[in-house]
């Protein structure tokens, strides 16, 4: 459904970025129904856990994740994806849509910020926790690409990460060694994983596809408390498009109208009915809605939330399309 949305968006507006949404859709799946704990119908809660689109030029992934879930995101909005008076820019702009926690775009900055999250979050839990009242308790997962990781501020927000021992923070890498211009070898050959175990990260490689891999190193990384944690996940750009996936292409361009057809076939969806998010596939993303309001209130201990058990137990099917 993600890559759908993401598509036709993209494709309505004649503008954007599809590539990065249908490569990391299943992975933000996985994320988002699985261990992200928050409440839609209260994007404010104070105990929230944050999720920063750092790749802000994927912004239909995280529009259509709002959708899905229950936020006040109408499909008419998504409908409307960067057209003038939407709620759907071309770049998430905090403030001006529910569930968006900060403005993203240029490359870095949500790197760079969802580190200073996660040291608010460390800097509160230390101040006002009490034995069996952890107020301020809550994770910062980030999707990050490789434009992020190339930025200066990047490196330095990752180093003084490593150095405080942020836990807490987890970051979701997009490694699909592709650029608006092209092979991303064309000016970045960094080994990403000794580079941020340099700095004193916690690092996984997992395939961006294997669903119940992903919640394994998701869950590993939570069992590590004294260091802040990379995945490093190896997707495809375009995800399931024949002729335009892993290309630059995919990348800052619409597939055309008969490439979009083309892939909704390739994935299983209608390929002739745009916007298409079934009942049953709405309803699965919906009880967000019951479970966001069920972990309330933030001083409840946190071992005793549904989130625990709720994560312990992936129900999902890995040949649903998303």
């Amino acid at each position: 459904m993600i890559r759908g949305l993401a598509m036709d968006g993209v494709q309505r507006a004649n503008s954007g970025h599809p590539g990065m949404p249908m490569g990391t859709a299943a992975l933000a799946h996985v994320l988002w129904t699985r261990f992200l704990r928050h409440n839609p119908t209260d994007p404010k809660w104070f105990d929230r856990d944050r999720f920063v689109l750092s790749a802000g030029h994927g912004s239909m992934l995280l529009y259509s994740l709002l959708h899905l879930t229950g936020y006040d995101l109408p499909l008419d909005q998504i409908e409307q994806f960067r057209q003038l008076g939407s709620i759907t820019p071309g770049h998430p702009e905090y403030g001006l849509t529910p569930g968006v926690e900060i403005t993203t775009g240029p490359l870095g900055q949500g790197f760079a910020t969802g580190v200073g999250m996660a040291l608010a979050e460390a800097f509160l839990a230390a101040t006002y926790n009490r034995p069996g009242f952890p107020i301020v308790d809550h994770y910062t997962y980030a999707i990050v690409s490789d434009g992020d990781l190339e930025e200066g501020i990047s490196h330095e927000a990752a180093s003084l990460a490593g150095h405080l021992k942020l836990g807490k923070l987890i970051y979701l890498y997009d490694d699909n060694h592709i650029s608006i211009d092209g092979p991303t070898s064309l000016s970045y050959s960094d080994d990403v994983p000794k580079r941020f175990e340099a700095y004193g990260w916690h690092v996984q490689k997992v395939d961006g596809y294997d669903m119940p891999g992903i919640a394994a190193a998701l869950r590993a990384t939570q069992a590590v408390t004294d260091q802040p944690s990379l995945l490093v996940c190896r997707t495809h750009i375009g995800y399931g498009s024949p002729n335009k996936q892993d290309t630059a292409e995919a990348h800052g361009s619409p597939l055309g109208e008969e490439e979009v057809r083309l892939t909704r076939q390739a994935l299983g969806l209608p390929p002739d009915e745009q916007f298409w998010v079934p009942d049953a596939v709405l309803a699965r993303y919906r009880t967000a809605l019951t479970t966001g309001a069920t972990s309330w209130p933030p001083a409840r201990p946190r071992a005793r939330c549904w989130t625990r058990s709720h994560r312990a137990s992936p129900r999902w099917s890995a040949a649903r399309p998303i």
